[in-house]
């Protein structure tokens, strides 16, 4: 079976080795922790591209747990996902935006 990009990224050459995280929340924890330590300058060069490969994984990781509760929402709606409802819109419009 061929491997996805997320697991190609977890066992690239020169990654960390570091398992990937148990759930989305954590991947999402790290990899802002990763974004930040590398807008932050202080990284080597060959720290950046560890934690770049990493970061893929990551990103990889984040959209396949996405995906997978995607398609349990599709299974539970019929297939069908609904937009939100005319109330729960407006409460959301008052955002202070209106001039």
């Amino acid at each position: 079976m061929a491997k996805t990009a997320t697991e190609e990224a977890a066992g690239a050459p020169g990654n960390s080795g570091t398992a990937l995280p148990e759930n989305y929340e954590a991947a999402l924890t790290e990899l802002e922790g990763l974004v930040a330590r590398m807008e932050g300058g202080d990284l080597s060069l060959e720290e950046s591209l560890t934690a770049y490969r990493r970061g893929a994984a990551l990103v990889g990781f984040c959209q396949q747990q996405l995906e997978k509760v995607e398609q349990q929402v599709r299974v539970l709606d019929g297939d069908t996902l609904k937009s939100l409802p005319t109330d729960a819109r407006r409460a959301g419009e008052g955002n202070g935006d209106d001039l």
